[in-house]
């Protein structure tokens, strides 16, 4: 109950509809907030270049908790000139409806940003930085669809995974629904002052409403390590909080509604979701799965100072985990979370992995471009030459004792090869950039 609560909550209100037990006695209020939801259209703007579904069924739902500083937000930086995201998930559905797999994306995600179109005319060249930029760069004219739009493309092209639908609930919608339910119950461990949330709490048990309940989920740096993963955290908590409570409290037309009125006011989908009926309908499908069939996990990362000592605000996704989760959700493969959580116990950093890069495309100066994007995502790069130029497959060449870093280099490579080389020079990893060599994720 309580994760399907989770994403209920952040999925908006009509899923929410469908959790707390509401049967035909409430048909009036899908009549009545049917006309809340708002709709983007996407479609048009993400444009081309995106990944094959491969596995036709089911559905992956991008859901973002938009950090906008319009109205009554503008407390929280109205400075800003940008739509912003807060909050960055992926919800994937099986085909068969018997599992779900929800996979948190850390906002500070050090990631290549696509270009996009910003709205205004222009578009944005093709960059590295963290994953939430997206969102404001598509946003830049302040329409959701154009910030849909790109958050999309940077999450697919980082994923490999094809976006069905997406989502989007702001801060105000946020507030709405825990002052319906006459505020959470938090029991933070220490208390909490910071002054980026507006938050002040004292240590123990409370109940928060209004700007605390907004602050004590933005809340960061004041907070154990201050890392967007703490955040994470604490927001599932209080999304389970929110649920449980609305279960137990929703029980009247009056509360009902206003819950559901601030939930649906601050939702915004893509076309096909915009919609009492059909978010009812992704609901249902949702409640028939399991609760031990469920899984909420956070993509494997690490710490980028790791490899790159002057970035102590970003993570990057950990390889070859990062790539064996997506391939798994790409596929239909329900996760192994225990499995996935093990072996992300002990990372292999890129920068403990030397490569030598060989050019065999037929392109001159791609060696040394490969090389260089190599090197800025934090891998030693011990030399770059060329190989014959009619090399149609790209390969990853190592020694014995190299497999594990060869796996590290070659996830990072869609459609590589790896493959064991006696004649390979120890403690190298030969990178063999093949005709058909695409891109490094």
């Amino acid at each position: 109950m309580t994760r399907r609560g989770r994403i209920a909550v952040w999925s908006g209100g009509a899923l929410a509809v469908v959790l707390i037990g509401v049967s035909g006695a409430a048909a009036w209020i899908y009549q009545d907030l049917n006309g809340n939801i708002h709709s983007a259209d996407v479609d048009n703007k993400i444009g081309g270049g995106r990944p094959v579904n491969l596995s036709p069924g089911s559905k992956n739902i991008l859901v973002v908790g938009s950090d906008s500083r319009g109205g009554d937000n503008a407390k929280y930086g109205k400075g800003l000139t940008t739509m912003q995201s807060d909050t960055l998930m992926v919800l994937h559905v099986s085909a068969d409806r018997k599992w779900a797999t929800v996979v948190s994306l850390p906002r500070d995600s050090w990631v290549d940003i696509p270009s996009c179109d910003k709205g205004n005319g222009s578009k944005s060249a093709p960059h590295k930085f963290k994953i939430n930029e997206a969102f404001a760069i598509g946003g830049t004219s302040g329409e959701v669809s154009g910030a849909a739009a790109c958050t999309i493309r940077t999450v697919e092209q980082n994923t490999g995974l094809r976006m069905d639908h997406f989502m989007s609930v702001d801060f105000q919608g946020f507030k709405g629904m825990v002052n319906a339910l006459d505020g959470i119950e938090v029991c933070p461990e220490t208390a909490i002052h910071d002054e980026k949330a507006h938050l002040d709490l004292d240590a123990g048990c409370q109940t928060v409403k209004d700007e605390e309940a907004l602050g004590y989920v933005r809340t960061r740096y004041s907070v154990g390590d201050g890392s967007d993963l703490g955040r994470i955290g604490r927001q599932q908590e209080f999304m389970e909080a929110l649920a449980a409570k609305a279960q137990e409290k929703l029980t009247s037309p009056n509360a009902l509604y206003g819950f559901l009125d601030s939930a649906t006011k601050s939702l915004t989908t893509d076309k096909a979701l915009a919609g009492i009926k059909p978010l009812s309908g992704l609901a249902s499908e949702v409640k028939g799965i399991p609760t031990d069939r469920l899984t909420f996990l956070t993509v494997p990362n690490y710490a980028r100072e790791a490899d790159v000592p002057t970035d102590r605000a970003n993570v990057v996704w950990q390889y070859p985990q990062a790539a064996e989760l997506f391939a798994s959700l790409a596929k239909d493969t329900e996760v192994d979370k225990e499995k996935l959580e093990a072996d992300a116990k002990s990372p292999v950093y890129a920068h403990t992995v030397r490569v030598q890069v060989l050019n065999g495309s037929g392109t001159t100066g791609r060696g040394a471009k490969v090389a260089e994007t190599l090197r800025s995502a934090g891998f030693t790069i011990v030399g770059v030459g060329n190989a014959p130029e009619d090399t149609k497959k790209t390969t990853v060449g190592y020694p014995q004792d190299q497999a594990g870093p060869a796996e590290v280099l070659a996830s990072r490579l869609p459609g590589s090869v790896a493959r064991e080389d006696a004649g390979a020079a120890p403690g190298v990893v030969t990178l063999t950039v093949g005709k058909d060599f695409d891109a490094v994720r």
